[in-house]
């Protein structure tokens, strides 16, 4: 689950994890206010207004604004809140900016990176540091892989002194820079096991003239799988900042992602769903989504994934690859009949049932008079579904 910056600057405070002084607004008015007291209390000097969206690159798109006057901070609030940003991660359609962060301008000396995330392939966390700070991070490990420093983490015994201090001094960090900076790296640390986290992503972490150590910027990733622990995340989550269709599928406990082609895809099974994505792009076709309805394939979850894809006005056939492990294929047939008499089908719908009972499937939905095609194998699937396409 993605939360905002403001709100992953919340989480980290409760884990020691330096961050400035800052203040949501959801109005120009509250920007004012909050930007008056900031420079009252400073003394001066300038604040930062930042549009709060899900999606990074907000500083090049214009979304992050240094004012030393509330009343530059007010007409930049004017100007940002209910507009549409657009980076390079939000896509052309961009995302509404609906809130806005206050916060101290810093006495920066260094911009630096920290990142930390699982590394499956060695079943480890890791620690990943760079002195590049405020750059896409793939672009330095891309160009100047040398300039990053990757550690893992032992699970069993979490993340020790020395690897705090060897991440430190790569960041060419002394004094009391380095001091700051190990009880920085220590704190996140904790944090991301503490929360939950998939990822956490300081960039840039900035270094004082003072000698802090402080998240200029946070990502905080939390783990889907272990939202069941915090009931107190419900509160975090921004659907306005999500697909409307991923909303809706979460609600109905299916796995979807939108994508824009032209082939709606429904499948169980996280694999077989990444496999039958390939197979209509090699036939010629493109996956309008992912769809995994999970291992029952019940008529409701039927239903419900028919629902979702027919609302993508995108889609103009749809492709259902079941594999019958669990349940079997003639009580998912008979889910996919019920389910296709209660939505409507005003697209083709190519059905794919393997597995215990196929065969009593297959007649199923060649008797049930409703535009239901059915296909023997992952090769007839996609050719029908290219055909369907074409006609």
């Amino acid at each position: 689950m993605n939360i905002h910056e403001y709100q992953a600057k919340e989480l980290l405070k409760r884990f020691n994890v330096a961050v400035p002084k800052n203040t949501v607004c959801f109005s120009a008015e509250e920007v004012k206010t909050a930007a008056e007291q900031m420079l009252a209390e400073q003394g001066g000097g300038v604040v930062v207004v930042k549009a709060q969206i899900h999606a990074g690159g907000r500083g090049k798109a214009g979304g992050v604004k240094v004012v030393k006057t509330a009343d530059d901070a007010y007409a930049y609030a004017q100007k940002m809140l209910g507009s549409t940003l657009v980076t390079h991660q939000t896509g052309p359609e961009g995302r509404v900016v609906r809130r806005l962060l206050v916060e101290q301008g810093m006495n920066i000396e260094r911009e630096l990176y920290l990142g930390i995330t699982l590394d499956r392939a060695v079943s480890k966390n890791v620690l990943m540091v760079s002195t590049e700070g405020g750059m896409d991070i793939e672009a330095v490990a891309e160009h100047s892989p040398e300039k990053i420093l990757k550690i893992h983490i032992d699970p069993l015994l979490g993340i020790q002194g020395y690897q705090a201090r060897e991440a430190a001094f790569f960041l060419q960090l002394s004094g009391e820079q380095f001091k700051n900076g190990v009880k920085f790296i220590t704190a996140l640390y904790n944090a991301y096991l503490q929360l939950d986290c998939s990822l956490a992503e300081i960039n840039p972490l900035v270094v004082t003239k003072e000698g802090d150590v402080i998240a200029l910027d946070a990502k905080i990733n939390l783990d889907d799988n272990a939202l069941y622990r915090h009931p107190e995340y419900a509160e975090l989550r921004d659907e306005s900042e999500e697909d409307p269709l991923e909303v809706e599928a979460s609600k109905s406990n299916l796995n979807y992602v939108r994508l824009d082609g032209n082939v709606g895809c429904m499948v169980n099974g996280a694999g077989l769903a990444m496999a039958t994505m390939d197979i209509i792009q090699l036939a010629g076709g493109k996956p309008a989504n992912f769809l995994d309805v999970g291992g029952g394939a019940s008529a409701k979850t039927v239903e419900a994934g028919f629902r979702i894809i027919l609302s993508d006005k995108n889609v103009k056939a749809i492709l259902i690859n079941i594999f019958g492990g669990i349940v079997r294929c003639d009580r998912v047939a008979a889910g996919v009949i019920e389910a296709a008499k209660n939505v409507g089908l005003p697209v083709p719908v190519i059905v794919r049932l393997e597995g215990t009972n196929a065969d009593l499937a297959q007649k199923m939905l060649d008797e049930s008079g409703l535009n239901l095609i059915s296909a023997q194998g992952l090769k007839d699937a996609s050719e029908k579904v290219t055909k369907a396409l074409a006609s």
